[in-house]
């Protein structure tokens, strides 16, 4: 039952998450954006701006483009000093597109969101709370094939089995929502719980798959000659599109020491994950040649089974339909403990009535 408890507390705040940006603006209107016409903003600018805000942060910079008009620019900074205690607290801030102006700075998991996502990602336990989410995982998944085995309808009792009712009686109707929660949720319950496992446990999930098909490598390129100065970000952004013309910028992430490179992620057509896709342009910091080009469409199998496993999870690969759904699908752990304890229950006191009436003993 406590394994249970855990996975209706994973799957409800999951329900949250899977529109965790709008909520997050939802709950800080100093981040929305006057107007949604579309923002044409200076990249470099907006460095400019959090260098100014934060002069002591040296380093890399990671900037995530706005997800639509009228959304706000966010920027990460990872190791900041008054968050040096914890394994995964950046600095976060967001900017105006429109005027190229911070609107907000937190660090992560002290505000409701991102704390939200630590107790679903690790039960605000760092490492070995990840490990334990993963745990969860796989009982989910040995849970959803028994359930299966227990209720697969014998001859021709299909239609039967599959009838959508809830009859009369606390016991008939607990058991009614229990299995039908249970079936008629089955697929989602199954591609939640199963990329869950593989996001909760990367380190023995990649090797797994890494054994039926090779995964690409990360490239790490270093820029060849630091004499001079960097280059802009906006010419860093210009000389990676041009490597991938057509492709929807995403990310830019700033050199971390002197002889790094602008690595820029970028979206394009098939990419299941919008938010985190997996194109990538590596540019010299110094001369802006392109180093390396990572092209989501020329991955193979095993990468894009991976690829996939994020937005499956929160159903963004499917668009706002596929959302919705992995939002329902959280809510079924829930119900499916409440029912189950509540089974649990009822079947406890018939066997202590029909103990009782046994004994002689008055019931």
């Amino acid at each position: 039952m406590l394994l249970g408890a855990v996975f209706a507390v994973l799957g409800l705040s999951g329900s949250v998450l899977c529109f965790y940006p709008e909520i997050d603006l939802w709950l800080n209107p100093a981040q929305q954006v006057a107007g949604s016409a579309p923002a044409t903003f200076s990249v470099q600018q907006a460095l400019d701006a959090l260098h100014a805000a934060r002069p002591d942060y040296g380093g890399a910079w990671r900037l995530e483009m706005p997800l639509a008009d009228g959304r706000p620019l966010s920027a990460r900074y990872y190791r900041p000093p008054e968050t040096a205690g914890r394994s995964f607290a950046p600095f976060m801030a967001t900017l105006d597109p429109q005027t190229v102006t911070i609107t907000s700075q937190r660090f992560w998991g002290d505000y409701a969101m991102t704390w939200l996502y630590n107790l679903h990602y690790t039960l605000l336990w760092e490492k070995p709370g990840r490990m334990a989410v993963g745990v969860v995982g796989l009982f989910s998944l040995l849970s959803l094939g028994s359930g299966l085995y227990l209720w697969w309808p014998a001859g021709s009792r299909w239609r039967e089995a599959l009838r959508v009712r809830i009859r009369p009686g606390i016991v008939r109707a607990t058991y009614d929502w229990h299995t039908l929660g249970g079936i008629y949720g089955f697929v989602l319950l199954l591609v939640i719980s199963f990329s869950g496992v593989f996001l909760a446990l990367p380190e023995y999930g990649r090797p797994l798959v890494e054994a039926f098909s090779p995964l690409g490598r990360s490239a790490t390129p270093h820029s060849a000659d630091t004499r001079g100065d960097m280059i802009s970000a906006d010419l860093a952004v210009a000389r990676a599109q041009a490597a991938l013309p057509g492709a929807v910028l995403r990310w830019v992430e700033t050199p971390a020491t002197a002889d790094s490179v602008f690595r820029l992620s970028f979206w394009q057509a098939g990419d299941p994950g919008y938010r985190f896709p997996r194109s990538n342009v590596w540019v010299d910091a110094y001369s802006g040649d392109v180093l390396a080009v990572r092209d989501w469409r020329r991955e193979a199998t095993g990468d894009v089974f991976l690829a996939w496993q994020h937005p499956l999870h929160n159903g963004e690969g499917f668009g706002l339909a596929g959302r919705l759904l992995a939002s329902l699908a959280g809510l079924l752990p829930a119900l499916l403990w409440v029912t189950g304890v509540m089974r649990w229950s009822q079947k406890r006191q018939a066997r202590a009535k029909l103990s009782a009436l046994a004994d002689g003993r008055p019931v």
